[in-house]
Order: C-alpha cells, then structure tokens, then sequence
C-alpha cells in the first residue's frame, strides 16, 4: 500500500503541479502535436485557458539579462534517497521522497519532483540544447520555484544520475519504476551554480503563471546514449518558446 500510496501521490504531482494552482485538476487531454498540441491546449479545458491569454508564459529565450548582484545565491540541500519513477505519457519524472529542498533569499523551497523534456525548453540566444531537466519546487505556502538545467550531449561524459535513473526507465506511458537506489540530484547540477531568473508559468497545461524559475548559466553533459534512450521514447515534448511581453530576465552573477 505504501507504493501504491507514492505512485499515487506522482500522478498528482505530474503535469508541472498543475494541481498545485486550482481547485479541480483538468482531465483534458493535450499532447506536443496536432490538435491537441500548444497551440490548442486553451481550447481543451477552460481551465487551460493561461496556456493562450496569460502574458508571464514559459519557457522563453534568455537574452539581454542584466547583471542583479543583489540577487542571493541558491542554496541546494539535496540529499540522496530512493524514488519513483514514472513515465507520464508526457515525460519521464521522478517524484521524490521527501528531504531535498533549496533555500532561496531565506525562503524554503522543497523538491517534489524533476522530470526531462527533448529538446531543451528553454532557449539561450535563439539556441536549444539537447535536452532539459526541471526540477520542480514548491514552499510551504504553495509557491512554485523550477531550477532549469540544460543537458548537453557529450558521448565522453555520461551523467551519473542519469545513468542510475535510466536502469528503471520505464519504456511505456503509465508504468512507473520503484527505485530504490540512492540518487542525489545534485548530480544534474552544474559546478557553478550562476543562474538567470525571471517570473514564469508552468510549461505544461494549465499553464499556471507566478513560477519563479532559475535557469542555470552553465549545462550539465549527458552521454549520447543516454539522450538516444530517452529520444526513442519522446521524440519531442517541448513546448514553443513564449513571448517575453516586457518581463526583466536579471543574472545574479
């Protein structure tokens, strides 16, 4: 029942939280192409309807960011624990055990989860990446915070994390992996934690604005291998970059 309980709890948790910001959770289906893609994800559910007339959308282009030396550092508490890993018909996502938290200007932030998405979603100066982890956070008000990590290919520097993750990968929309090895996140991070930050939404529907993202500066490798085992699962599951309408993108270093 314990499992059952965890594997529960990650369906609740899938989509970005987007639980976290309304009353009742959507149950309309929406995809990365056709009808069902972006561009028609306000169609689906009128609770969706953030994804084409909200104006703080995610993800963007970071570009022009201006130097905030006031802007704190962040400070990561990850810890090494088992997990659950879930293939969500949308992504791979691993809900986590509780323990990991970042600490933000002297605000908590507790991960909850981290999932992948090909390419990466986020843009620096017009440029993907191979690929993009999320690292989801939430406060104890109920405030989200997303770390965005850019993963680029390096066939001579598979990821460690990655690696003990992809032993579990579950090959099918629905299934779910216990993991029961220890896998710290800080593994995705790169060394130099600089970041770039700007108010954002949730990249999934219901498209949720008020997210407080970090992008780090710098990529963390991931061999080719790994990237090909992911991509034969998802060949794309991005969502298009989102205009910026005026919003400050500040650098703390």
């Amino acid at each position: 029942m314990r499992m059952h309980a965890r594997v529960l709890l990650g369906a609740a948790l899938t989509l970005g939280l987007a639980a976290a910001a309304q009353t009742t959770a959507p149950t309309a289906h929406w995809n990365y192409e056709g009808k069902t893609g972006p561009l028609g994800w306000a169609k689906l559910d009128p609770a969706y309807k953030s994804c084409a007339e909200g104006k703080l959308q995610s993800p963007i282009d970071i570009r022009g960011a201006k130097l905030n030396k006031n802007l704190p550092p962040i400070e990561f508490h990850y810890i090494g624990a088992a997990l659950d890993l879930v293939n969500n018909g949308h992504a791979i996502q691993a809900n986590v055990h509780p323990g990991s938290y970042i600490v933000v200007g002297g605000e908590r932030y507790d991960l909850v989860q981290f999932h992948f998405h090909h390419p990466s979603e986020e843009a620096v100066r017009g440029k993907l990446d191979d690929m993009s982890v999320h690292l989801v956070h939430k406060s104890a008000d109920g405030k989200l915070a997303v770390v965005a990590v850019r993963l680029a290919m390096n066939m001579n520097s598979p990821n460690a994390v990655i690696a003990a993750l992809w032993q579990h990968l579950p090959d099918a929309a629905g299934k779910n992996e216990e993991v029961k090895d220890l896998v710290n996140p800080t593994g995705l991070l790169p060394a130099d934690h600089g970041y770039w930050s700007y108010t954002g939404s949730l990249t999934t529907p219901p498209c949720t604005e008020g997210v407080r993202w970090f992008v780090m500066e710098e990529t963390t490798s991931i061999g080719r291998d790994q990237l090909q085992a992911f991509t034969r699962l998802y060949k794309m599951n991005t969502r298009p970059l989102q205009p910026l309408n005026g919003r400050k993108i500040e650098a703390n270093e």
